[in-house]
């Protein structure tokens, strides 16, 4: 019973030393002192090490210090394992629903009914500015136009879609 007395007394002197040790470790005072609560109870603990017998207050220390460091150790794991999931939950899915498919290749048949309703000079400078990366320069010189006439027929065209999208009826 003395002995179990000892240690309570040895820890209660050094306890707020104990919890100042901790804290940086840890970052945290509440998350300190319970650790240094913890830590009485393993060093309570009747089968203590050798080490509590001759250097009782190392040992404590060391008893604190291990477990602030598990503490933290765990803490990173812990936020690793809430970050994958967040990304896992926040990822799109690889392939589109069902209705999206169908919104989709809805939106693309009425993008080629606008496109084939177009003139073919008209149309073809859309085509050659939007999937061809040409610029105006470029599709004017292709279509022997001005590079006015080959911005106003993209325009044209690129209004003309955009109704067709919006405008599903007309």
């Amino acid at each position: 019973m003395d002995h179990d007395r000892g240690r309570l007394e040895l820890f209660l002197s050094h306890r707020a030393a104990l919890v100042d040790y901790a804290t940086p470790i840890v970052g945290c005072r509440a998350r300190a002192e319970d650790i240094v609560q913890e830590s009485y109870l393993r060093f309570a603990n009747p089968r203590a090490e050798e080490d509590a017998l001759r250097q009782p207050v190392a040992y404590l220390y060391r008893i604190v210090r291990n477990l602030a460091f598990d503490c933290v150790r765990r803490l990173a794991a812990e936020s690793r394992r809430d970050d994958s999931r967040s990304h896992i939950e926040e990822a799109e899915p690889l392939a589109p629903s069902p209705e999206e498919l169908l919104i989709h290749r809805d939106e693309l048949k009425r993008i080629d009914a606008a496109l084939a309703g177009l003139p073919d000079r008209t149309r073809l400078a859309f085509e050659l500015h939007r999937f061809g990366g040409l610029t105006f320069q470029q599709i004017a010189e292709r279509l022997g136009v001005s590079v006015a006439t080959a911005h106003r027929l993209t325009r044209d065209a690129m209004v003309r879609v955009m109704r067709s999208l919006i405008e599903p009826d007309r």
